[in-house]
């Protein structure tokens, strides 16, 4: 049996029709969003930031990832410092920070400045993001969680999918710009904070896991680095030895968590069949997602010769969909079971960016584009909230800021990985990324790509078995993770 959502101020769960249960929504969709927009709208500046301070592609990808690194590596104690010592009280802290950083990036002077103040930001982000989802399962209803889930998904798909657009308008200005636009909406999100409830486990550990704190960033960077250094500097001893440091280290973070008394990662709850395949599901999912939205932003610049607007505007249509859909699955979800909304949603999105990959040089959005965008868009909504909703169903309520920690790390190390890994696998490196026919041509191989991805997922969720995912989304109130057998 699963402990029931501890709630600081004991107070009654909230209903989704309520007004303090809409003021909790904003409140974690505005503050989630505008971290998911900030790991988007690089995207569309790249080119730009590229031409000002005069960085090659692999500076490039840094931006992206540098954010991504240590949100991912730091996500875990995000989720748990949350557990320990409130929802709110981690989630507001993080809020804060996250609107001085975001100001740090808007003043540097030079691209490694930026990614410094870039990895600064993802350690912020770290504190708010799992805070965000661990606070709506905490304080909802059982029956209306899966409709809050699925309502947080869309708008936040939207914060992804409008951070191009949004960027694009912002970076047709200047570029900086997509950076002090957090600092105004960090102070709404704590303004409207201050009514929210406290949660938090009174069973977590007081105890920091430092070992496993300190193998997880080690791991990812080496790992990265030398995915991202491969294209310029082939196997050279710079290279090699990074890799080498990142995949000793996530064995002994695997080791360190396994033997430790209080881990970052708790491994019991990879015990449960279905919370360990379907966050291989989000790892293949997000992985395609980070990939398709990098390479699709600079292609359309760089080859289609599209303003920043233009090529943020392209993938607006996934957005509007999410907005009215992705909530309808999350409730289909709950009465039906999750399995087959994440079967046909990974179908579809795997479609959407096989469509995609047949674009040519100079596409037209219509014919070209726009099919693969609405197939994309359909997916994700079809996808993402049963997604999410099963990995935190299937763990025990008092560990959601865990789960959610865990589901969230597992998706930025996938984009992590992936955009340091995609432009070795399509082979665009150095200042390729200026050259259209360049571009174009990885950008076709990366679409592809993605969609194997998804298409890897798909057969994974097919593999669990709809029985054991169904039983765990449907499971009787306090007893969510007794279902699995």
């Amino acid at each position: 049996m699963t402990s029931a959502p501890v709630r600081a101020d004991d107070g009654p769960l909230l209903r989704m029709g309520d007004p303090a249960g809409r003021r909790l929504l904003a409140t974690t969709i505005l503050g989630s969003g505008m971290a998911f927009l900030d790991g988007t709208i690089a995207n569309v500046a790249l080119p730009r930031i590229g031409r000002d301070l005069h960085a090659d592609l692999a500076g490039l990808q840094w931006v992206v990832n540098g954010y991504t690194l240590t949100l991912a590596a730091l996500i875990l104690v995000g989720g748990s410092l949350g557990d320990r010592f409130g929802r709110k009280k981690v989630y507001g802290a993080g809020i804060a920070a996250f609107a001085v950083t975001s100001a740090l990036a808007a003043l540097s002077p030079t691209i490694q400045i930026l990614v410094g103040a870039r990895m600064l930001q993802g350690v912020a982000a770290a504190l708010l993001t799992p805070g965000s989802l661990a606070m709506l399962q905490a304080s909802f209803r059982k029956e209306d969680r899966m409709k809050a889930i699925g309502a947080w998904t869309g708008m936040l798909g939207i914060a992804t999918a409008a951070g191009p657009l949004v960027g694009g308008w912002l970076v047709g200005i200047e570029w900086r710009l997509a950076f002090w636009i957090n600092v105004p909406l960090a102070a709404v999100v704590l303004w409207l904070l201050r009514t929210a409830p406290e949660s938090k486990d009174d069973e977590a550990s007081t105890h920091f896991d430092i070992p496993g704190l300190v193998l997880a960033p080690v791991a990812l960077a080496g790992i990265t680095w030398t995915l991202t250094a491969w294209p310029n500097d082939g196997a050279e001893l710079r290279t090699v030895l990074p890799l080498v440091v990142g995949v000793l280290a996530a064995v002994a973070f695997v080791v360190v968590e396994r033997r430790t008394e209080h881990p970052m990662v708790q491994p019991s709850l990879f015990a449960d069949r279905v919370f360990t395949v379907i966050n291989l599901v989000t790892l293949a999912v997000y992985a395609a997602l980070a990939g398709s939205f990098f390479f699709l932003a600079v292609y359309l610049q760089v080859s289609g010769g599209w303003t920043p607007l233009a090529a943020g505007a392209a993938t607006v249509p996934v957005s509007l969909i999410m907005l009215v859909l992705a909530s309808r699955f999350g409730g289909v979800a709950t009465r039906f079971g999750a399995r087959l909304p994440m079967m046909a949603g990974s179908a579809l999105l795997a479609v959407g960016l096989g469509w995609l990959a047949l674009a040519p040089d100079h596409p037209t959005y219509l014919t070209q584009l726009l099919p693969g965008i609405l197939l994309m868009g359909f997916g994700l909504s079809m996808l993402v909230a049963p997604l999410t909703g099963t990995v935190l169903a299937a763990a025990p309520d008092h560990e959601a800021g865990l789960a959610s920690g865990i589901n969230n790390a597992v998706s930025r190390t996938a984009g992590l990985l992936a955009i340091a890994a995609l432009p070795l696998v399509v082979g665009l490196s150095g200042d390729q990324y200026r050259v259209g026919h360049e571009v174009a041509r990885a950008y076709r191989s990366s679409m592809w790509v993605c969609a194997a991805l998804v298409a890897v997922g798909l057969l994974l969720t097919v593999a669990v078995g709809g029985r054991q995912i169904d039983q765990v989304t449907s499971a009787p109130d306090g007893d969510a993770s007794s279902a699995t057998p």
